[in-house]
């Protein structure tokens, strides 16, 4: 059983920077992507990017496209979301995500909640103005 554990929330100003960790454990295969995924109180739950192990490439939502990156360590155990300009609006509640059993290929891949088999528990980031 895959567990996801995310680390480096918390709370940052206006325009800072932060990393998010998420280290993956007890598995014996390799995902066939590792995402990050948003909730706000009151909000859905909102795709930011994702790592896909095929190729190494990374997407990223359009709303953080080029202030967040996804990046992954060279032991493939830990996948990061590095958060620059932080704005207010980026606060919720940050999870982890592994897509173990769903294969996908092409544009428009892992962007989705229902393609993750595996989640976090979340770690908070709250961005003050």
């Amino acid at each position: 059983q895959v567990r996801l554990t995310e680390s480096g929330g918390g709370l940052v100003q206006a325009g800072g920077s932060l990393r998010l960790s998420c280290a993956a454990s007890g598995g014996t295969t390799s995902p066939y992507a590792m995402g990050w995924f948003r909730q706000a109180p009151g909000k859905e739950r909102e795709f930011v990017g994702a790592f896909l192990w095929s190729g190494g490439r990374t997407v990223v939502a359009a709303s953080v496209k080029g202030r967040f990156a996804i990046s992954r360590d060279n032991a493939e155990s830990t996948v990061y979301l590095h958060m620059n300009g932080l704005k207010p609006e980026d606060s919720a509640g940050y999870y982890c995500a592994a897509s173990l059993n769903y294969y996908c290929a092409g544009s428009g891949c892992y962007d989705e909640d229902y393609e993750y088999s595996n989640w976090g528990q979340g770690t908070q980031v709250t961005v003050s103005s």
